[in-house]
């Protein structure tokens, strides 16, 4: 079983090879640079470099979202065209959920997140159960302050996960204090080897159905529901 995961729903650009199970090769970069041109060289070097050719490929994973618009358009796009031409299965999985499998193991609540400006962020609890990781708040877009408060209540102790995490720093220690654990780093980069190891037991998506997961409209989206409204509302 062959499998290709890629992740390019954040800063963060992944590609990951595993056979049957077993990783033989990735790439993670945590560039400022336009996935859209470095995703497919990428695909490219790494079969090369693993040997593997297109057709030998079993099904394709790939992040969702949420996260960057753009970048999990990109991911999906790639994806979704390489499933449909290679004819095989193609399995969507949240971007939140593979940052969460960086804490695999720790006894308590797993917070992965990633910022969503002005203060809000894209964030879940999960919790490591029966060797996997399982979610026990649903994903949502809310206010960094107010999801903290609600953490505050739960009196456990929280892993925090996130390529942003210095940005929020300061306020989950100020609010959680010790019940606030902060790893090094390199825990905070998203690995999409772990897209694939939260794979193993879904349902694989309709090609041609598989969307984002926003968690939140489009701006543009946004504002023209809100027009339509009050157009109704008006008329």
């Amino acid at each position: 079983m062959n499998v290709l995961a890629i992740d390019t729903s954040n800063q963060i650009m992944g590609v990951a090879i595993l056979k049957d199970n077993t990783l033989i090769g990735e790439v993670v970069t945590n560039l400022t640079k336009n996935h859209s041109v470095r995703l497919m060289p990428a695909i490219v070097q790494l079969m090369n470099d693993t040997q593997m050719k297109p057709e030998q490929l079993d099904e394709i994973v790939v992040a969702k979202g949420p996260g960057s618009f753009t970048g999990v358009r990109i991911g999906l796009a790639t994806a979704k065209a390489m499933a449909w031409s290679l004819e095989i299965p193609i399995k969507g999985i949240s971007s939140l959920e593979a940052l969460a499998y960086q804490g695999s193991f720790f006894p308590a609540y797993i917070c992965p997140f990633f910022d969503a400006r002005r203060g809000m962020v894209y964030t879940g609890l999960y919790q490591w159960k029966h060797d996997q990781i399982e979610l026990i708040d649903e994903e949502v877009n809310f206010s960094m302050e107010e999801w903290l408060d609600r953490l505050v209540k739960e009196k456990k102790q929280v892993l925090f996960l996130s390529q942003d995490i210095e940005m929020y720093r300061s306020m989950i220690m100020e609010k959680l204090g010790e019940q606030a654990i902060i790893p090094d780093s390199t825990y905070h980069i998203a690995k999409p080897s772990h897209l694939a190891l939260a794979a193993k037991n879904k349902v694989a998506d309709n090609t041609h159905e598989i969307t984002p997961n926003y968690l939140r409209l489009v701006e543009a989206e946004a504002n023209w529901l809100k027009a339509q409204k009050e157009a109704t509302k008006n008329g």
